[in-house]
């Protein structure tokens, strides 16, 4: 079936991870850049998620998997060696309409993770429907050639300037809307990059 791309506010959910080892390491890491409030289990853990449970950025039980762990969970993001657990944290998510996913397993998942350009509030997501995570990274790394650091810079630019607009209380709806898309041109982005290499040469 057709996936539905979507951007999740995880700010202040609730998030379970299940296992504590390296690559359940970098989901948790991700996890706590959106402000998720966050849980892990898991009977060992790396010593870089010990020091995020030491620092109080997540909660972390050192003990395995239960079902209640999922009471009250937004989602579950699970990544342990047990094919016989991945499938059992499934079906509890699925009877408590937790998003699931199992990393790797994709008929395991209601979501999967995309492979992300970040440019500070630029975010491309690129997904495979997890046929071809390999494919989906090196898309994303053409992509990272295409879309450059500049781009953040640009953005903020941006944001300002369509800031000043809408508080332009003289614009007409329609006047202010063509001032936006004039400002996103490759002509405009063009002027922008001229205009940092000028006031950096100053």
């Amino acid at each position: 079936m057709p996936l539905f791309p979507i951007f999740l506010k995880l700010e202040g959910r609730q998030c379970l991870v299940v296992g504590a080892g390296g690559i359940a390491e970098g989901k948790i890491e991700g996890l706590l850049d959106t402000g998720a409030r966050l849980t892990v289990v898991a009977p060992q853990a790396t010593e870089k998620i010990r020091d995020w449970s030491r620092a109080k950025k997540l909660d972390y039980h050192p003990r395995p998997f239960e079902p209640s762990d999922l009471d009250n969970m937004f989602l579950v993001v699970a990544s342990t060696d047990s094919t016989t657990l991945h499938e059992q944290i499934f079906a509890e998510a699925k009877k408590r309409n937790v998003l699931c996913n199992i990393v790797d397993v994709p008929h395991l998942c209601d979501f999967y993770y995309p492979a992300v350009v970040r440019r500070g509030p630029l975010q491309i997501a690129i997904s495979t429907s997890g046929e071809s995570p390999a494919l989906a990274q090196r898309l994303r790394k053409d992509l990272e050639q295409q879309f450059g650091p500049e781009y953040e810079q640009w953005l903020v630019h941006l944001s300002q300037v369509r800031e000043a607009l809408q508080a332009d209380k003289t614009l007409d709806p329609e006047t202010r809307t063509n001032h936006l898309h004039a400002l996103v041109t490759p002509k405009a982005f063009a002027q922008f990059l001229a205009q940092r290499q000028k006031a950096s040469k100053k």
